[in-house]
């Protein structure tokens, strides 16, 4: 990845991902390479690498190389999660430990971009999964646990996992279950950050979307007085001009 550095490229980078100081990326460093030239590398060193390399490339410097360990770990969760190895005993194993380290180097998805492409395959995925994290060696859905989880990352004070607990979302509403959505949401209304009001939007746009208009208008009547309005924008993207216009004005 270093050997395809591109100057010119690093500099639209630092500019798009705000990396002066104050700004949210700050001190994030870029090699120049787009997104589609780092997936041909995760393609190219897929079935080569380990579990155990991972952490290295998620301490890396540079940016596209942290994106390159993410999406391995996307890839290898990819794999054991197939239909057919949902209830797998070794597959579980393997998705756990994925998503373990996950969480335990979640700090290092360090910009909207590195949670965007990872959280919903990897963290998203696994809640609608059986797991052995949060029980006592049973193979369960364990979903009080996966809330516990959740809710930690939305507690934080750290931007980057809070937005995790509701990008990953994407994923369950795409399944069809808006739960995770409908609390995050919530959860995330009065934030004071505008990739959250984005995230937050985003995401109930897509659960209206996946799952029911009528539930995003239920939840929009609760709280359209409480949310931002960049929030509000995103939600509403999907109705006709009548509509957007009602709750615009409300």
């Amino acid at each position: 990845m270093e050997s395809q550095r591109n100057e010119a490229q690093r500099q639209i980078l630092i500019r798009f991902f705000k990396t002066a100081p104050g700004e949210y990326g700050h001190g994030d460093e870029f090699l120049g390479l787009k997104v589609p030239q780092t997936r041909e590398v995760v393609k190219a060193v897929a079935n080569d690498v380990t579990l155990d390399d991972i952490p290295e490339l998620l301490m890396s410097r540079w940016h596209e190389v942290r994106l390159c360990g993410l999406l391995l770990l996307v890839s290898q969760f990819e794999k054991n999660a197939k239909k057919r190895l949902i209830n797998d005993k070794e597959a579980a194993r393997k998705r756990d430990e994925i998503v373990t380290m996950y969480l335990h180097y979640a700090e290092q998805a360090n910009n909207w971009d590195l949670v965007d492409l990872s959280v919903h395959k990897i963290l998203g995925h696994w809640l609608l999964l059986p797991t052995y994290l949060g029980g006592n060696g049973e193979l369960a859905l364990h979903t009080d646990y996966k809330f516990q989880i959740l809710d930690q990352l939305a507690a934080s004070d750290n931007l980057w996992k809070q937005r995790m607990s509701i990008v990953c979302s994407w994923k369950t509403s795409q399944q069809g279950d808006p739960s995770w959505c409908l609390r995050y949401a919530e959860y995330h209304l009065r934030h004071p950050h505008d990739l959250m009001h984005k995230a937050v939007g985003w995401m109930l746009r897509e659960m209206g979307k996946r799952v029911s208009m009528d539930l995003l208008r239920n939840f929009l009547s609760l709280h359209v007085h409480e949310m931002h309005r960049t929030t509000l924008r995103y939600a509403i993207e999907l109705m006709d001009d009548e509509e957007r216009k009602y709750w615009m004005s409300r």
